[in-house]
């Protein structure tokens, strides 16, 4: 039994530094963690998950309180945040690396994920089929330091100004209502 109604997520889509400066910002959520999941190599670097050598993906860890915020919130985030038709690809971003995948950590996580995704597709919701994988959570590696929280200790840098403020600022106006105060 969960006493603290402590949970985690973790979502695959995209840059991992886009992904963290969203979900931090939603209410109940305690703690965002960029890293990799789901390849093939021990404790891989940043440069080895970007050469596409390792089949691991750009992932965030999220530990938030379930009474909070619920993990099917956190799905509506995760989906509309990201381009979840585009396969290996976010925007300019292209390779396994940047794929659309969950991992989950329960098997509740997994039904609600599936139902997610079965439910996208069959109201066509994207005109496109969603590609997102769901797959059961392995090891997930943290990326290194100067990965955390990256946007809020570089907003003036060129890709924090020009990319990620941008989606930061769309997702606080469709999602108000999640959004710490």
């Amino acid at each position: 039994m969960n006493l603290d109604n402590n949970e985690t997520a973790i979502f695959a889509n995209g840059c991992f530094w886009c992904s963290e400066a969203i979900f931090q910002k939603i209410n109940g959520v305690k703690e965002v963690l960029p890293g990799y999941i789901g390849g093939i190599t021990e404790n891989p670097t940043y440069e080895e998950v970007c050469s596409g050598t390792t089949n691991h993906a750009e992932a965030i860890k999220i530990v938030f309180n379930n009474k909070l915020v619920s993990y099917q919130e956190l799905l509506e985030v995760f989906f509309a945040t990201h381009d979840p038709t585009s396969l290996n690809r976010q925007g300019n971003d292209i390779g396994t690396q940047y794929r659309s995948e969950i991992f989950y950590t329960t098997n509740d996580q997994k039904d609600q994920a599936e139902l997610f995704v079965k439910t996208l597709n069959q109201e066509n919701t994207f005109q496109k089929p969603v590609v997102t994988k769901v797959t059961e959570a392995t090891v997930f590696y943290f990326a290194e330091n100067y990965h955390q929280n990256y946007f809020n200790n570089h907003p003036d840098k060129t890709y924090c100004a020009m990319v990620i403020a941008p989606k930061v600022k769309k997702f606080e106006k469709f999602f108000q209502e999640y959004v710490t105060k």
